[in-house]
């Protein structure tokens, strides 16, 4: 993606200065807490090498991707046994088809593993890694006319299964793990490698976008943010300027629509990435998922962070003018919410955020998010 803070960098430089000095002193907390956070993790590993329940390997693969991404890792040096065996019962759990999954939600678990496998070694797992890859593309929807977006789920990806229409949430999961993977796939020295209708990928998620300039459904707003699939909002209905009803743009979505389109290669100056970032700078909150209260909180951090590190914002401008530094924000806030033992928890336990292994690799892979883009 073309650089998002050109003009930012110029007119920001005294900010960033003052930042970095603020980011020097919480980098050691930060690297504490992440310590202490994968200290707990690996307490909560299984004799087998998996964690949580094992028919969600996309726990095991957060789990793993949490201690992988610890800044005190040397990935060059071998992995911690215990890694390792975390690393085997993920990559076992592939299916003919290539999957990574056990019984349900393919898609779901099949992203995740992914970017697990390839962190900690892309040539050791390539082959998986490739097999995944082409389960996901075969997942793109593509209902009615064939290579036409007539349907508005047309270019997305679900969950798999009984869930059968595309969303947000996965489609930026398998985003993420197809981009980053890329380079895997056409090294394999195959004639044709089959890849992802990425423009059909890109008409879906406009169609998740509150933004009617490039958003063909009936029921979108105007205000730039994200819902879940076109149709629904977590978040619900609203009025919108004009007086209708229209799906109510929230937090966590909006930030997976952000990171879609940066993922699609998208400039700057699109119109739908000008408005996406208006709508979270007006929004910007830690207390809440704006939209949801606390309902996917740590899931809201997590992209959230991977986001703006991606498409490289060093600050938002809130409605108010504040220009925000969301990394020393965000880190802070995480690292005052963990617990005695290491672990982290929503009291809010919709979409399993009542389960500690979940939440806790959701807020250490937040802060080594943080870790990595300072200075």
């Amino acid at each position: 993606m073309k650089s998002l803070i050109t003009a930012a960098i110029l007119s920001l430089s005294i900010l960033h200065a003052q930042q970095n000095q603020g980011h020097l002193s919480i980098k050691l907390e930060m690297q504490e807490t992440i310590k202490k956070g994968n200290a707990y993790l690996r307490s909560k590993q299984h004799k087998d090498g998996y964690w949580g329940e094992p028919s969600l390997p996309a726990f095991t693969a957060y789990a793993l991707r949490a201690q992988l991404s610890d800044p005190s890792l040397d990935l060059k040096k071998p992995l911690p046994a215990n890694l390792g065996e975390g690393l085997d019962w993920l990559a076992a759990q592939q299916k003919k088809d290539g999957g990574i999954y056990s019984t349900g939600l393919a898609t779901y678990n099949t992203s995740s593993a992914i970017m697990a496998l390839y962190i900690a070694d892309p040539v050791k797992y390539k082959e998986a890694i490739v097999k995944a890859r082409g389960f996901l593309i075969g997942q793109q929807t593509d209902w009615g006319v064939k290579n036409e977006s007539d349907d508005s789920f047309d270019g997305g990806i679900g969950y798999g299964g009984s869930y059968e229409h595309s969303d947000l949430s996965n489609t930026h999961l398998a985003l993420e793990a197809l981009y980053h993977t890329r380079s895997l796939a056409t090294d394999t020295g195959e004639k044709k490698v089959t890849e992802l209708d990425w423009g059909a990928a890109l008409e879906f998620v406009s169609r998740c976008q509150n933004l009617q300039a490039t958003n063909d459904t009936e029921n979108a707003g105007n205000d730039g943010g994200f819902v879940y699939f076109p149709g629904n909002s977590k978040a619900g209905e609203e009025l919108d300027e004009n007086g209708k009803t229209a799906l109510r743009s929230y937090g966590s979505m909006s930030y997976a629509g952000l990171l879609s389109l940066v993922y699609a290669d998208l400039d700057a100056e699109d119109p739908r990435v000008k408005a996406v970032i208006e709508w979270l700078s007006n929004n910007y909150t830690l207390t809440e998922n704006p939209g949801l209260d606390q309902q996917g909180l740590y899931y809201y951090y997590h992209v959230m962070a991977k986001t703006l590190a991606a498409a490289n914002i060093p600050a938002l401008e809130t409605k108010a003018g504040k220009e925000v530094d969301w990394r020393g924000e965000l880190s802070t806030q995480v690292i005052n919410a963990q617990r005695e033992d290491g672990s982290w928890i929503n009291k809010t336990a919709r979409w399993m955020e009542n389960d500690p292994i979940l939440v806790s690799s959701y807020a250490v892979m937040t802060l080594e998010q943080i870790h990595a883009t300072l200075q």
